[in-house]
């Protein structure tokens, strides 16, 4: 089968590096998978197209906003693929009813906003798939689409940092403050350099006020300050992996509507893929149903700052209880099994 992607594509954020595999392990298993759009060098790995009329499916991943379609030529895409062999991948969940966690998290600002996106999906396509183990809404199909990759195990000979937490700003904050915070402050004489990297942790972007979103982008620099925690700025998908590497510890959370939803990320394994002891901030349900038997025992649900304490002091037994889980993700997470699913889901 041959798959066009069609995104906002970003470098530093969002499904880029899902797509760059997606590609990869479609071509071992003979399927022509791209991006739409023209060849860019900053994408490494990643096969653009604009010869719409070559593909059997169109997938259009939609998951930071709609106003980046504006700049497509929709039109064209709508004439040329028939409704039938175009698809959505709703990465954020938008495809739900209107959700408010602990009067904090979204989807969506109002039952009016929230109109415009089922416009909007309405016109694209009928077949709506979501990175998800538990869809929420019928018609919408479950599609995990993001994975493990096996060829990209890190190795880094050493470290810069104790405890590292790669991820943007967004929606964060509250857990962050709440759980992670208070525990690296209660230990943080006793452990070494702590980085967080990732855009908007030392600022609120320009336009977040104006746009009523500064709940999503909260943050307090003079806390990192206090507690002695660098800021680095959001680096490309093809340094995560090394980046996370840097750490001895690398801490993975995820926003509260995206818990909520069992919503799956590339963070979710590219940390797995790194050279480090990997930590979820996630229940140990959710933790055992995504990595297996040995994922409650990576998680971060409840005593925190005992758990980063004794990963840091027994890094031989955490790395043991971390390739037991890369087995797993590597049998029931692969890239490969991903574009089978896919591949079925829009057969």
């Amino acid at each position: 089968m041959n798959v066009l992607f069609i995104m906002d594509k970003r470098v530093n954020a969002g499904s880029i590096h899902a797509v760059a595999n997606h590609i990869k392990a479609g071509d071992d298993l003979g399927h022509t998978i791209a991006l739409y759009g023209h060849a860019d060098p900053r994408y490494d790995g990643v096969r653009f197209s604009t010869d719409i009329e070559f593909f059997d499916r169109v997938v259009f991943i939609i998951e930071s906003g709609l106003r980046w379609m504006s700049g497509l030529r929709v039109p064209r895409v709508l004439e040329a693929v028939p409704r039938e062999r175009r698809a959505i991948l709703d990465a954020d969940g938008m495809h739900n009813p209107l959700i408010v966690i602990d009067g904090y998290d979204r989807n969506f600002a109002s039952e009016p906003e929230r109109a415009t996106w089922l416009r909007h999906y309405e016109l694209l396509a009928d077949r709506i798939l979501q990175p998800t183990t538990d869809v929420r809404v019928s018609g919408v199909r479950a599609v995990p689409f993001y994975g493990y990759d096996l060829t990209r195990r890190a190795r880094a000979s050493s470290k810069r940092f104790d405890i590292v937490h790669v991820g943007h700003n967004w929606w964060r904050w509250r857990e962050v403050s709440s759980c992670l915070l208070p525990a690296i402050e209660r230990i943080r004489n006793q452990i070494g350099e702590v980085c967080f990297v990732g855009s908007w942790w030392d600022h609120v972007p320009a336009g977040a006020v104006d746009e009523n979103r500064e709940m999503a982008f909260g943050i307090d620099p003079e806390r990192f300050r206090r507690s002695r925690i660098m800021v680095r700025q959001a680096v490309p998908y093809t340094d995560v992996i090394t980046t996370m590497s840097d750490g001895r510890v690398n801490v993975m959370t995820q926003r509260p509507l995206f818990r909520h939803l069992k919503l799956l990320t590339s963070k979710y394994f590219e940390i797995f893929a790194a050279d480090t002891i990997p930590l979820v901030m996630l229940d140990v349900e959710r933790a055992e149903e995504v990595y297996g038997s040995a994922g409650p025992e990576l998680a971060l649900d409840g005593d925190v700052e005992r758990k980063l304490l004794d990963a840091l002091a027994k890094p031989e037994k955490y790395a043991e209880l971390a390739d037991v889980v890369r087995a797993h993700l590597a049998t029931h997470h692969s890239y490969h099994r991903r574009v089978a699913e896919l591949v079925e889901a829009l057969a």
